[in-house]
């Protein structure tokens, strides 16, 4: 088939999967509420090239990303709570510096990666109340997860591809091809 239906089908039938575990059986967990950072990380791994490194990079990168958020929030309230209202601000900008300057090293040079997992450990910090230590474990594995999704939804497209055809890293991203 082509490979835009192929990606399609690929894409929408593990979505079903994806979106079901995490209200089904990782809604007892820490995971629980989590799938947009696992949808987020496997949209990474198409950005960031597919395949292998794709999700090499999602996963290294977003974690790296969650650990500096994690940081930052941290020092908002501690470090930095003497500033007051720009304790928060100022610590995201830290914590955006670090992100830019830790690209000079070959793991750590996809910034946007990086940037999905600052923000995203934010979500279960702020909307589920989770200490800032708590939330990295559940962030990481459900970029972990996401990536994972890519991973195999970029496989199964491929398999679904038309021989001779577009692949599904093409057609989900042609800057990337």
């Amino acid at each position: 088939m082509p490979a835009l239906f192929a990606l399609a089908v690929s894409v929408g039938v593990l979505a079903v999967v994806d979106t079901w575990l995490f209200v089904g059986p990782l809604a007892a967990t820490s995971l629980a509420g989590l799938v947009w950072i696992s949808f987020i990380a496997w949209g990474c791994h198409f950005q960031s090239g597919g395949g292998t490194k794709g999700s090499t990079t999602a996963i290294v990168c977003m974690s790296w990303g969650a650990l500096v958020g994690m940081v930052a929030v941290m020092l908002a309230g501690g470090a930095l709570a003497g500033l007051g209202i720009m304790a928060a601000p100022v610590a995201v900008g830290l914590g955006a510096a670090l992100i830019c300057l830790s690209s000079a090293i070959g793991w750590l040079s996809t910034i946007p990666a990086s940037v999905y997992g600052f923000a995203s450990i934010a979500g279960p910090i702020l909307l589920a109340d989770k200490a800032p230590q708590a939330a990295f474990v559940p962030v990481v594995l459900a970029v972990v997860i996401g990536a994972a999704f890519g991973f195999v939804s970029e496989m199964l497209a491929n398999a679904l591809t038309k021989k001779g055809g577009a692949n599904a890293e093409a057609t989900a991203d042609p800057e990337h091809a």
